[in-house]
This record gives structure tokens, C-alpha cells and sequence, in this order.
């Protein structure tokens, strides 16, 4: 599986709170925003089905 990068223009102050929330849970930001995002596929998948990537 390939890593990719992905940029995400954040507000100063969202930034900071994403960082509080992270260190909190124990967690690098970038670490926090993978479970986010990974929570909002599943939660999407468990409504609609799996999601069929065509190939990949």
C-alpha cells in the first residue's frame, strides 16, 4: 500500500485545537486526523455499503 501526502488548509486556531485534541488522546496530529478520517469512511460504508474503488 502507497502513503501519500495530502494538504489540508487549516485555520490558525482550528490547528491548535487539533493539536490540543491529539496530544490529549496521545496522538501526533497527523495521527488524529488518519483515525478521523478512517471513522468517517467507516461510518459512510456502514450507512451506503463498502465502497468499490474500480481497479484499486
Amino acid at each position: 500500500m502507497a502513503i501519500k501526502n495530502f494538504t489540508v488548509r487549516l485555520e490558525d486556531t482550528l490547528l491548535d485545537k487539533l493539536h490540543v485534541v491529539a496530544d490529549y488522546e496521545g496522538r501526533s496530529a497527523n495521527s488524529q486526523v488518519m483515525i478521523l478520517i478512517r471513522n468517517c469512511v467507516q461510518a459512510f460504508e456502514r450507512e451506503h455499503g463498502p465502497i468499490e474503488l474500480g481497479g484499486k
